[in-house]
């Protein structure tokens, strides 16, 4: 994968604004790339070219306003970028949105009489991406065989699915990304006529992002941050290192969760099934002094080992 991330090479970058999607832009151009940026944010997007054109004005810098669940938008902005890019190399669709529900009812209730905020969800994080795919793909299989590569930005908590404050519609969200990207990895490296096209599903630990109130195209060096997030660039960087590992899940860690204890909350979640559990048992109350100490041994092997 060394090969995507090269001079002359084309990136393309949904949610490439702000948060990760603009330290991923940052990191291509600083190989020497040319650069797709979308989003929905016009001012921020604006700002980003400006921002990254003046890095290197000899390489493209285009930029496109959409709503990345909107499938018309989607095939005008199609039009735009194969007129000015004749092959992309890599495509991160990364755009994603964390709703909440507005309904009146009271307490955990709340979430389950809200259809609205479950579309809006899945039309911004799961059509998304598949309205990307569909638009992207013929453009990645008709160009040249070279080595290409999609990234699709999952999360965490679609593996994990923490209940409480967390968000159900988000969750589910980022577990049917986990899902359909496993399914296009498999799907394109199964046919010979695209097993030249790698994907990876970047899984991000805590970031500061515009979730977090980072909003446009920040210079990392005058950020304030919660001491345990990672700043995005650092997410960028381990997204390029898994890609070069030939990784299709790229968790990244960050200042308070390594990667062993990931590991280890993901094979707890995973068990539930296995060990027929309840639903969500890390969080139950009969089973969360269990879950808690199995982890942290679990981890603690992980690290030793």
């Amino acid at each position: 994968m060394a090969a995507i991330f090269q001079p002359q090479k084309s990136a393309l970058i949904t949610g490439a604004a702000s948060g990760v999607g603009f330290a991923i832009a940052r990191l291509c151009r600083s190989k020497g790339m040319h650069l797709a940026l979308l989003d929905i944010d016009t001012a921020n997007l604006e700002k980003a070219k400006t921002e990254l054109s003046a890095l290197d004005s000899s390489l493209k810098t285009e930029v496109y306003t959409i709503d990345v669940g909107n499938r018309d938008t989607w095939k005008d902005v199609a039009k735009q970028i194969r007129s000015t890019f004749n092959d992309l190399d890599l495509v991160v669709l990364n755009a994603g949105k964390s709703y909440k529900a507005q309904s009146e009812l009271a307490g955990r209730l709340k979430p389950w009489a809200d259809a609205e905020y479950w579309k809006k969800t899945f039309d911004t994080n799961v059509f998304g991406p598949l309205n990307g795919l569909e638009t992207l793909l013929p453009l990645l299989t008709s160009s040249s065989p070279t080595p290409k590569s999609i990234v699709i930005t999952g999360s965490k908590q679609g593996i994990t699915n923490p209940p409480g404050a967390a968000n159900p519609a988000y969750n589910a969200s980022k577990a049917a990304i986990k899902n359909l990207t496993e399914h296009l990895a498999h799907d394109l490296r199964s046919d010979p006529a695209t097993a030249h096209i790698s994907v990876h599903l970047l899984i991000p630990g805590w970031t500061w992002t515009g979730f977090m109130g980072n909003v446009g195209p920040t210079n990392e060096s005058n950020v304030k941050k919660m001491e345990g997030a990672w700043l995005p660039s650092q997410v960028a960087e381990e997204l390029v290192k898994g890609m070069e590992k030939g990784s299709f899940y790229i968790v990244s860690p960050d200042n308070e969760t390594d990667t062993a204890l990931d590991q280890a909350r993901m094979q707890w979640a995973s068990d539930d099934v296995v060990e027929d559990r309840p639903a969500l048992s890390r969080w139950e109350e009969k089973w969360k002094g269990r879950a808690e100490e199995w982890i942290q041994s679990e981890a603690k092997r992980r690290r030793d080992a």
